[in-house]
């Protein structure tokens, strides 16, 4: 079997599906699992027409294809509660218009934050330092138990904010879950000891002076024994290194959708049409 992870598709379905056709040619006879690296909807031009196609290919799939959940797809979850209001640049309306809005919603919320595929870890945005893969899996399960729960709608009521700003074992409660999703979800950049930073969005670097490093160039961090593949960074653009594998070139701002082959590396990418103006770095081409 080939692994194919699928970087951020934000709600560009002809993308997606243009880019999974090439994988089917690319694979060739070779039985194949896709995963996608979360931010399914949101932003792009068709997030209804997106969403119905991942999840069709999920179910349709015997457990080879399923994505991680991203910030964006959260909000959806925060916004279809009526936890959060819509912004000016979502593309949800859709979504939550359709007949089909509750299987959807449904579906989402049964989706992991983590997952491991051939030696590799996926995760939609970022690790923190004190975690190794099998704490992160542990971790993910936790969300997964509250998304899942009758309890959601209170979660998510809670989920929102920027503290607890650095991870410690004995976190409890909304606390906990939220310091996990934030790294899982929003992590870019943090310090040396793993205080995480929310501010540097259109950016891949970070001055020096501020003690501030992606969170894959911490040194010593605990998941540097597998490798971690990862999206949501569009300013840091596609990255491939033995230990992280970064996925987010861009799609939805004029840049390219890209999938890589966990077996033997080989990249696939697509250029896209720019649907979104990005607000800061140009997205890579």
């Amino acid at each position: 079997m080939k692994t194919y992870v699928i970087g951020d598709l934000q709600g560009c379905h002809q993308q997606a599906r243009d880019m999974v056709a090439r994988i089917q040619a690319h694979a060739g006879t070779t039985e194949l699992r896709i995963l996608f690296a979360g931010d399914l909807i949101n932003r792009g031009p068709d997030s209804l027409a997106t969403l119905r196609y991942v999840r069709q290919l999920a179910q349709e799939s015997n457990g080879r294809i399923d994505s991680v959940l991203g910030n964006h797809d959260l909000h959806l979850l925060a916004v279809a509660y009526g936890i959060r209001p819509a912004h000016a640049a979502d593309t949800l309306d859709e979504i939550l218009a359709a007949p089909d809005r509750d299987e959807l919603i449904g579906w989402l919320r049964q989706r992991p934050l983590a997952l491991e595929a051939d030696g590799h870890l996926l995760v939609h945005a970022g690790l923190l330092p004190q975690w190794d893969g099998a704490q992160a899996l542990a971790l993910s399960a936790e969300v997964e138990q509250m998304l899942r729960s009758a309890g959601l709608g209170d979660f998510l009521a809670d989920m929102y904010g920027n503290q607890p700003d650095r991870w410690h074992d004995s976190l409890q409660g909304a606390d906990r879950l939220r310091c996990i999703i934030n790294a899982m979800t929003r992590l870019r950049f943090c310090t040396a000891d793993g205080v995480m930073d929310f501010k540097i969005k259109d950016s891949g670097t970070a001055d020096p002076a501020s003690g501030l490093m992606p969170w894959f160039d911490v040194p010593g961090r605990r998941s540097a024994g597998q490798t971690v593949v990862f999206g949501h960074w569009s300013a840091l653009g596609l990255i491939i290194r033995p230990d992280v594998i970064g996925l987010d070139s861009g799609c939805v701002w004029g840049g390219q959708l890209s999938a890589v082959c966990l077996q033997d590396r080989s990249l696939l990418q697509a250029q896209c049409p720019e649907f979104q103006q990005h607000s800061g770095k140009q997205a890579a081409n």
